[in-house]
């Protein structure tokens, strides 16, 4: 038996997944870290955190399993965009990794915006926000430039860890767009979006396909792993790509639904599709794209609530199962770090609105659920205005383990949802090394072999009539608010 590693770096842990070449998944490993939020709005993490996680999880999957490491045919990494790690001349951290959902740059963005705004959609395919590289590389040149006077190489998380394993310093066309510092048709480091980043772009890494094949695991990271060199080592892409392929979503019209620490909704296409409210990024298979929407605070709403307010999530779900939809009256806004789609602002905060004496701590958590599921449809009628909308799809990241979270989301997108036995990115990553080792004969042959659809969640068709009258409260809610949020 052959098998395949992936290993995915998110918000607050890295997980592995070791696929054997029959399509099945043998064991996961999973190991927490912190992101750090040394001030209110900050969000940063420990490049080495996510190392010293990939040794662990990719040496736990061998101890699960028994699997031999001359059995381990190819790896690959993945992780969130736009957290870019700096180098200094030693090959060390700089600093701490600016995380994505870090909104320290807002001035900076807006800025750009203002002054650049066309120019950087029309180079990179998307819209400036703070949640991109370039405005966080403008803060750094403003408020700490002795910060990128030390940088001799920037890349990405991923391509941090698999630099400490093979010693290659390279990134991949779909990682590099979360840059901002791309331009996208050229697929080429932009010399006009490098220098609004006060950056000199000798010290970004060369861009291959994803699929590449990298030298082998050196000798420390052989040590560190249990691997061998026999292993091939791929360049990988970006979380979001890797999960989208791990849903199956490989052909035009097919659409991924994502209720994790961020919501997204990436429908395939054939084209980029280029607009503000958007984050275009390229797909694996060349020639195709995923524009995705998205909506920053999804099951960190959920985490968020529980952490605060506490319960596990299993009671949780429980007790707002208990509540009729709607709540009674009450709305939530997922708000807790801005927004993406379709405002592109900072600024916005949530909110509980129509609270009374009646509501109890299970009518705040499924406003909650409702609230996410309400930013979701946001996301859904912005595709709807540029033709993109999905008529169904895949649900994907970790809250879709809630069959009352799925149903209100499908009620309130009013499509079809089809739930995978296993959907994660580093599933993803394993898939694509499998087919870059020729385990897999292409990505059509991966799909087949690792994809089981298991479920599928029908709208309601009550539940639909209702959620389309609340949206629209919901909205006014939310025009009738962002003033306010400014001024605070």
């Amino acid at each position: 038996m052959k098998y395949l590693i992936g290993v995915d770096f998110g918000g607050s842990s890295s997980k592995a997944t070791l696929l054997g070449e029959d399509g099945r998944v043998y064991a996961t490993a999973v190991r927490e870290y912190p992101t750090y939020y040394p001030r209110n709005g900050w969000a940063e993490q420990d490049a080495q955190d996510s190392y010293d996680a990939a040794v662990s999880n990719i040496r736990d999957l061998l101890q699960q399993t028994g699997a031999a490491p001359g059995d381990i045919a190819a790896l690959a990494l993945d992780a969130a965009t736009h957290t870019a790690v700096l180098l200094g001349a030693d090959d060390r951290p700089v600093r701490r990794a600016i995380y994505w959902t870090d909104i320290r740059s807002t001035a900076q963005a807006e800025e750009l915006k203002e002054t650049y705004g066309e120019e950087i959609i029309r180079e990179s395919y998307n819209s400036v926000s703070s949640l991109w590289t370039l405005p966080q590389l403008r803060w750094l040149a403003q408020n700490e430039p002795d910060t990128l006077k030390k940088t001799r190489k920037l890349m990405a998380m991923k391509d941090y860890v698999r630099f400490r394993m093979t010693g290659d310093y390279v990134t991949d066309g779909i990682e590099a767009m979360g840059f901002l510092l791309l331009d996208a048709k050229q697929n080429k480091w932009s010399p006009l979006l490098c220098s609004l980043a006060g950056i000199d772009p000798d010290i970004l890494p060369p861009i291959v396909d994803p699929m590449t094949s990298l030298s082998p695991l050196c000798r420390q990271a052989q040590a560190d792993t249990g691997l061998t060199d026999a292993t091939l080592v791929i360049a990988g892409a970006t979380d979001t790509s890797m999960e989208v392929y791990a849903a199956g979503a490989i052909h035009p019209g097919q659409a991924t639904v994502k209720l994790a620490t961020a919501g997204r909704i990436c429908p395939i296409t054939d084209h980029a599709l280029v607009d503000p409210r958007l984050v275009t990024y390229r797909h694996v298979i060349n020639g195709l794209w995923y524009p995705g929407t998205a909506t920053k605070s999804c099951a960190a709403s959920n985490r968020w609530f529980r952490d605060t307010f506490g319960g596990d999530f299993n009671t949780l779900s429980a007790e707002a199962a208990s509540v009729p939809r709607g709540c009674e009256g009450l709305f939530f806004h997922p708000y807790l770090q801005g927004e993406i789609t379709p405002y592109l602002d900072d600024k916005l905060r949530a909110s509980f609105v129509g609270a009374s004496g009646a509501h109890t701590r299970a009518h705040f958590n499924r406003a909650v659920l409702e609230g996410v599921a309400y930013s979701m449809k946001d996301c859904y009628e912005t595709l709807r205005e540029l033709n993109a909308a999905p008529s169904e799809a895949v649900a994907i990241g970790g809250g879709i383990k809630s069959a009352l979270w799925r149903q209100i989301l499908a009620d309130m997108l009013r499509i079809p949802l089809a739930t995978v036995e296993n959907v994660d990115s580093s599933l993803g990553s394993a898939m694509l090394a499998g087919v870059a080792a020729g385990v897999f004969c292409d990505h059509k042959d991966a799909v087949a072999h690792c994809v089981r659809v298991t479920g599928m969640t029908l709208p309601d068709p009550e539940g639909q009539a209702f959620y389309q009258r609340g949206f629209q409260i919901y909205r006014d809610i939310q025009r009738a608010l962002a003033p306010v949020y400014h001024e605070m």
